[in-house]
């Protein structure tokens, strides 16, 4: 039997060195000065489309590049990061987020929106505050390059229980709060952050991607509701959408069977869908391809790629954020 261990914050503490060379072969496009500026679209978007083809090579995929993860000296401003106090009726009791808002936030313009959740046993801080997952820099590097818009990432508090002495743990009790999440997300925090801050709203401009649990509970609300988000993306995600066993629990399953895993019916399909993992991952082990099998099983359009070397750790997260950020939302 394998054993799955998970730390604190849903990402594995032992870094594991890795070299990965990227070979990016870059399309050269020139044009003259008479060309019209829909063969000048055409061309960026084949542009696009041939990095993106490279990023992902026969369902496999390197760390983010490092021009993208890493600060840069000039031309590019970095976000800003507040944590906030709400009240949550779902929960009966103040509730915390953390949120990233674009250096060019002022209150006017309006964002696009992706709520990203945490692993088990992490909280609403977890996420942004391991530098090494890079998210300020991801998002405001695409950003710059005209690679995604400029957006805001909320950063929930997912253990969506009413009793405060409640703690997360190992067991069919203890885990039924992260699945209580979608109600605490859809009915306070989704209301709060429209209500107080800058946000475009309706599912184009509405995204809900995690890591690890929260991967596993984005795939769920993303399934239950994409009449409200028109992109969902899982990194890593853990076991329980399906009835199954790992090395510590039984889960019931939050699909009854894998037929049943598919989008609420009647409802509209996302825009984008992506699930991916780690190759060498020794937390989530095969769970996450299991889901893709069951996706494609299923008939459910998405995408699925493994991330070379990576554990359940700071790279997969920074490979998925990359390739994530980078499919959503409409650049202007």
């Amino acid at each position: 039997m394998s054993i799955f261990f998970f730390d604190v914050t849903g990402v594995m503490m032992k870094k594991i060195k890795t070299i990965c060379v990227l070979v990016t072969a870059l399309s050269l496009f020139t044009a003259c000065a008479s060309v019209d500026n829909d063969k000048k679209a055409n061309t960026e978007e084949k542009t696009m489309e041939n990095e993106t083809k490279e990023f992902i090579n026969n369902g496999y995929a390197g760390d983010c590049p490092k021009d993208y993860s890493e600060f840069r000296l000039d031309g590019v401003n970095y976000g800003k990061i507040d944590h906030v106090i709400y009240h949550s009726n779902t929960c009966k009791m103040d509730r915390p987020f953390s949120i990233l808002l674009p250096a060019s936030y002022d209150g006017v313009k309006k964002y696009p929106v992706v709520y990203f959740q945490h692993g088990i046993f992490g909280d609403e801080n977890c996420i942004i505050r391991d530098d090494n997952n890079r998210i300020r820099q991801i998002t405001a590097n695409l950003a710059a390059d005209g690679k995604a818009p400029e957006m805001i990432f909320v950063f929930g508090h997912m253990f969506a229980t009413d009793d405060p002495n409640q703690k997360p743990g190992f067991n069919s009790k203890d885990v039924l709060p992260y699945d209580n999440y979608i109600n605490e997300l859809v009915n306070d925090l989704m209301p709060y952050i429209e209500s107080h801050y800058s946000v475009l709203t309706g599912r184009e401009n509405t995204a809900v991607c995690g890591f690890s649990m929260g991967g596993r509970e984005s795939l769920y609300i993303g399934l239950k509701r994409p009449d409200l988000f028109g992109y969902i993306g899982a990194i890593a995600p853990a076991p329980g959408l399906v009835p199954s066993r790992d090395g510590f629990m039984t889960h019931e399953g939050q699909f009854a069977s894998e037929a049943d895993m598919k989008f609420t019916e009647g409802m509209p399909l996302p825009e984008f869908l992506m699930v991916c993992c780690g190759t060498i991952d020794g937390t989530v082990g095969q769970f996450p391809k299991s889901y893709h099998n069951i996706f494609e099983k299923n008939g459910i359009e998405h995408t699925w790629f493994e991330v070379l070397s990576a554990n359940h750790d700071s790279m997969a997260i920074r490979s998925g954020l990359y390739y994530f950020v980078s499919h959503i939302f409409t650049v202007d």
